[in-house]
């Protein structure tokens, strides 16, 4: 694998970029991606600098999953081994899921398998109309998509995921937008634009209190409304109010003036 495999750039913006390289292989992963990609992410996720993260990849396609070769590899390993094998994947989407800065997947091109993971697991997906495809194609392999499962469910649900778990049919980015993969849909051409959109809107955001609505949505999420989360989102509406970001930004926003960074 080329050492250049994952790239990371921070601009002057605050954005850091994390690339897959390996466009000769459609950016399929395996055991030594996952690492770099980890420690790619870990290092921006504690970067005061960096703003909000974006996953993009070079070359046709997004990612096309699991590099067959590694799992071809990986069949000859002990129970255990494959049980850690697996846990590194679970743990880069882990991390990439909470991520303490925003994250936007930047979709140019297909993503199949663990590709479609890494999308779920970023909080905005913006995809290219024309040129991206999907597909958990994990059964035609005899496999299945476990790793990747809490996060893809989490993006389509578990009736999405019934058909095409079980089918691994491909389907394009206007189906992706309808079952709550993507956010947006864009033509090709106007699919930087569209990251760049969004990233301007995030950076009229709170630094704290994005990462603090990541942890809300976490902690609230299929709970029942009982005393436990009135409790805890009343905490957490109080913290927000006295801390020095919500003060400064309130103060901005009834004086009519922008709020410091």
């Amino acid at each position: 694998m080329s050492e250049q495999a994952v790239i990371t750039e921070i601009d002057a913006e605050g954005t850091g970029w994390l690339t897959l390289d390996r466009p000769e292989i459609h950016n399929a992963f395996d055991d030594t991606l996952i690492a770099r990609m980890a420690e790619a992410l870990a290092a921006l996720g504690g970067n005061p600098e960096v703003r909000a993260v974006v996953l993009a990849a070079r070359g046709k396609s997004f990612s096309a999953g699991a590099d067959l070769n590694w799992m071809r590899r990986m069949g000859g390993y002990s129970q255990d081994e494959n049980i850690d094998d697996a846990m590194a994947l679970a743990e880069l989407l882990r991390t990439l899921d909470e991520m303490p800065k925003p994250t936007i997947a930047r979709v140019q091109g297909p993503a199949y398998g663990g590709g479609v993971g890494l999308v779920a697991a970023c909080d905005i997906a913006i995809a290219a109309e024309e040129t991206t495809r999907f597909a958990l194609t994990e059964v035609r392999l005899g496999l299945i998509p476990a790793v990747i499962s809490p996060h893809v469910l989490a993006a389509i649900g578990p009736r999405q995921a019934r058909r095409y778990f079980v089918s691994g049919e491909m389907f394009d980015a206007a189906e992706a937008h309808r079952i709550g993969l993507v956010h947006r849909v864009v033509p090709a051409a106007d699919l930087d634009a569209a990251v760049r959109d969004m990233l301007a809107t995030l950076a009229g955001n709170g630094r704290r209190a994005m990462a603090e609505v990541k942890e809300l949505i976490r902690a609230v999420s299929g709970r029942p409304i009982d005393e436990g989360v009135m409790r805890d989102t009343a905490e957490r509406i109080a913290r927000a109010r006295a801390s020095d970001e919500g003060r400064e930004r309130i103060t901005a926003f009834l004086d009519k003036r922008k709020a410091g960074r």
